[in-house]
This record gives structure tokens, C-alpha cells and sequence, in this order.
């Protein structure tokens, strides 16, 4: 990183209007790598989390509340590595990197906004589920649309309100020691080490809020799935247990990676620092958990897979009808 240049004993304050996206090191060889590597699992990302949210609208079997949820992860995580991956990919092809000040911005809000709205929507489905497994019978009446659609809303009205806070308190801060964002995409950590003034108020708006969302979301789903155990074991029913071991199976290993990787970036004191560190651990919640969680969720589901099957069945017979 640059050293400020000092101008009458004090900081030179010069506003930035740009800023370089700096990524990965190496040849252009090793750029070529991961604009492949990058485009391939974007690639399957949109085509996954696409053909999650058109089967589950198209097909009627799957419009209950436990899928709306799912098909609204899917669309989050569509778009969430949408607001990442085409300027990385472009970027891996360019040689200047560069990204103004307002895109810089206008990124970090969506990507936090999504990203906090992620975390939520996962435990909603936890509760969802929770209230499924636990209280069937009040579950129609306590999960119904309009209870659903308000969770959703939710989700993402605290999600823009964490994306506000972080935003604004980012981009207030004086950049006057470099212009090199070392990172592929605008974040806070790598923001805070260009900043020329003091930064102890946003590291602790950082930590305190990722730390509250994290840790409170992640409780809300130990309980839910605390009761849940508790009520699988009072089971008798061999096949009732392996069905609700395979859905709640396919959400936990979702939360797993997604908190997972939140938590070493975010929740940890060292998360500002280890920059290196943190352009590894981002791409698995850019890039592989979106790409994943429509695998994890379509192969462990029966009721999905069997979806996937009927939508090709009426595809084939309106191409024999057509012919």
C-alpha cells in the first residue's frame, strides 16, 4: 500500500475518482486460468439457480411455502454473484482494472444488501421448517402467503438497512493513500486499508453488525433445528424421519457453508488484514455456495427432482406435438 504524502504536516485529503481493482497476481497466463475457472462457475450458477426458480414456479406441486423461500434464495444468489462476476471476468481481460468511485459504491451496496439478505432468508427457512416438523397442524395458518411474502420483504428491508449503514460509513472516509482496491470486487476490509483517516468507528460498525446478524441468524437456526432433532426422534415413522432428514440435511449444509465463510471474513478481528486470505474465502460465497446450493437442494430433494422429471416430460410432448 502507498504512503500517504504528508503536505504541511498533515494528510494530503485529494478525493478519488477512481479506483483500481487490483485481484489476482500473476501472468497472463494465470489471468486466463481464472477468467475460465470464474466464467465456468458462473456459468453454472445462473443456469442452476434459473432452473430452480422455473421449475418451482412452473410446477404447481412445489408452491408451498417451504419452495417460495427456496425459489427467492435461488433468485438472491443469482443475483448476488451477478454483482460480482461480470466486472471480475472482465476485469481478468483489461488491463487498467479501473472502477469509479460510484460504481465501487453502487457494488458494495448491492453486494452487502444481498449478502445480509442471504443470511436472513436462511434462517426463515430454518423457522419455516421448524414450524413444519414441530407444529403441522398450525402450519398452514401460520406459514400462509401473505405471512410468507412479509418474511421475504423482511429479509431484504434489513438487509438494505446493513447495506446502508456500511455503505455510507465506507464511502465518508477519505482516500488519500492509494487508489489499489486489493481485491476483485469493492468490500469493506479492502476499503479500509485506502482510508487516510481514522477507521475504528466502521471496523466497529463491521464487526459489531456482521458479528449481531451472524451470531443472532445462527442461533435462530440452532433452535429451530434443536426442536426439530427433538421432534425426529420422537418419530416412529422410518421413512417420515429419512424424508425430513434429507430437506432439513439439504438447509443445514447450506447454512453451514454460507455462515461458514461469513464469519472467517466478517467476524473476526483479523478479517481487515488478511487480505489474501479473504479473496480465497470470497469467492466460495461469491461464486461456489450460489453455484452449490441449487445442486444441494435439487439432488437431496425428491420433490424437486421429481419436478425436473415432469417439466422435461412436458417439454418432450409439446416437441412431438409440434412435429
Amino acid at each position: 500500500m502507498a504512503t500517504p504524502v504528508p503536505r504541511n504536516g498533515s494528510l494530503s485529503a485529494v478525493p478519488l475518482r477512481v479506483f483500481v481493482l487490483v485481484g489476482f497476481g500473476g501472468r497472463a497466463e494465470t489471468q486466463a486460468l481464472l477468467f475460465a475457472v470464474f466464467l465456468a462457475l458462473y456459468v453454472v450458477t445462473v443456469l442452476g439457480n434459473l432452473t430452480m426458480i422455473v421449475v418451482i414456479t412452473l410446477d404447481a406441486r412445489l408452491h408451498s411455502p417451504m419452495y417460495f423461500f427456496l425459489k427467492n434464495l435461488s433468485f438472491v444468489d443469482l443475483c448476488y454473484s451477478s454483482v460480482i462476476a461480470p466486472n471480475a471476468l472482465a476485469n481478468f481481460l483489461s488491463s487498467s482494472k479501473v472502477i469509479s468511485f460510484e460504481a465501487c459504491a453502487t457494488q458494495l451496496f448491492f453486494f452487502s444488501l444481498l449478502a445480509t439478505t442471504e443470511t436472513f432468508l436462511l434462517a426463515v427457512m430454518a423457522y419455516d421448517r421448524f414450524m413444519a416438523i414441530c407444529s403441522p397442524l398450525r402450519y398452514p395458518v401460520t406459514m400462509c402467503p401473505m405471512t410468507c411474502a412479509c418474511l421475504v420483504l423482511g429479509t431484504f428491508c434489513v438487509g438494505c438497512l446493513n447495506s446502508i449503514v456500511q455503505t455510507s460509513l465506507t464511502f465518508q472516509l477519505p482516500f488519500c493513500s492509494s487508489n489499489r482496491i486489493d481485491h476483485f470486487y469493492c468490500d469493506v476490509p479492502p476499503l479500509l486499508q485506502l482510508a487516510c483517516g481514522s477507521t475504528a468507528l466502521n471496523e466497529l460498525f463491521l464487526f459489531g453488525l456482521c458479528g449481531f446478524i451472524i451470531v443472532s441468524t445462527t442461533l435462530a437456526v440452532l433452535v429451530s433445528y434443536g426442536y426439530i432433532a427433538v421432534t425426529i426422534l420422537r418419530m416412529h415413522s422410518g421413512s417420515g424421519r429419512h424424508k425430513v432428514f434429507s430437506t432439513c440435511g439439504s438447509h443445514l449444509t447450506a447454512v453451514s457453508l454460507f455462515y461458514g465463510t461469513l464469519f472467517v471474513m466478517y467476524a473476526q478481528p483479523g478479517a481487515v488484514t488478511s487480505m489474501e486470505q479473504g479473496k480465497v474465502v470470497s469467492i466460495f460465497y461469491t461464486l461456489v455456495i450460489p453455484m452449490l446450493n441449487p445442486l444441494i437442494y435439487s439432488l437431496r430433494n425428491k420433490d424437486v427432482k421429481d419436478a425436473l422429471r415432469r417439466l422435461g416430460q412436458r417439454h418432450n410432448l409439446v416437441r412431438e406435438g409440434g412435429q
